[in-house]
């Protein structure tokens, strides 16, 4: 038989099931062959490194052949092309045991009578699919309330830091805040990772009037200057400056356990 030149035609098919994730890939062959040339090959490769191979949780590899032949030569020629791309797949990473099928179809019957494009069903029906299916992605966990500083936080906690409080109308920090900040600033110094915003609060402000006035500074600040006044002392306790931010949200957060407590100033992770 002439040889006949080769030309690869490839096809990469995404299907993703909203509660079951799968993806299809179609690898067409020229006719009689079963082979990879160098472009078949990068383009399994490149497939495959599209995806996150940790998630398959099984393969299944059907090939397929056209309608011309003996039925016996079309399924060894299909298997044959089922098998080509399972080496490659194990090759590039996949690892055998997670293919549960590999199957030759043999030929796929078309009427051709009532087919417009005859060569070109052909054509697409000279192939090989790998459906992988994945296991579910992880749920992201939950930001969630913390009233100290460890290792485990992602991105969106917030520390509460409930032993630094604020007298009525200021915002000094007192002797207490600044012991607790001693504290933080040594658990900082040790999770050298965080990011984190510094939040600042108020209470007993009518919901109109968002901010409250500072009594040492009698300007509408509170909040601000509240969470300004904590960035300024881990400053001084040698936390770089690049780690943090610093931001008043005036009585728009309240704890709903009582004015004290909302006189306050919580971090909220934003780098992990």
């Amino acid at each position: 038989m002439k040889r006949i030149a080769l030309v690869f035609l490839f096809l990469l098919t995404y299907q993703f099931l909203s509660a079951q994730e799968e993806v299809v890939h179609s690898v067409y062959f020229e006719f009689d062959k079963f082979n990879l040339e160098e472009k078949q090959a990068n383009d399994v490769v490149a497939f495959v490194k599209a995806i996150d191979t940790t998630r398959i949780e099984s393969v299944q590899i059907y090939g397929y052949c056209d309608d011309r032949g003996k039925d016996a030569y079309n399924y060894k020629l299909s298997n044959n092309r089922a098998n080509t791309i399972k080496n490659k797949l194990i090759e590039k990473g996949v690892k055998n045991k997670i293919i549960v099928t590999i199957e030759g179809k043999g030929r796929v019957l078309i009427d051709d009578d009532i087919v417009d494009n005859l060569p070109e069903v052909r054509q697409k029906n000279r192939r090989v699919d790998v459906v992988m299916n994945f296991k579910p992605v992880p749920p992201k966990p939950i930001p969630g309330m913390h009233s100290t500083i460890k290792g485990n936080l992602i991105v969106g906690d917030r520390i509460y830091l409930e032993k630094i409080l604020f007298d009525k109308g200021s915002s000094r920090l007192t002797l207490k805040s600044k012991n607790e900040l001693e504290r933080v600033a040594k658990l900082l110094h040790k999770y050298k990772n965080l990011e984190f915003e510094i939040q600042g609060h108020i209470c007993c402000t009518p919901t109109f009037q968002k901010e409250a006035i500072d009594k040492d500074t009698k300007k509408r600040m509170l909040s601000h200057n509240r969470a300004q006044a904590v960035y300024k002392f881990l400053i001084q306790k040698r936390i770089d400056k690049n780690r943090m931010t610093f931001k008043g949200y005036g009585n728009t957060q309240p704890l709903g356990n009582g004015p004290d407590q909302d006189r306050r100033v919580e971090l909220v992770i934003t780098k992990v």
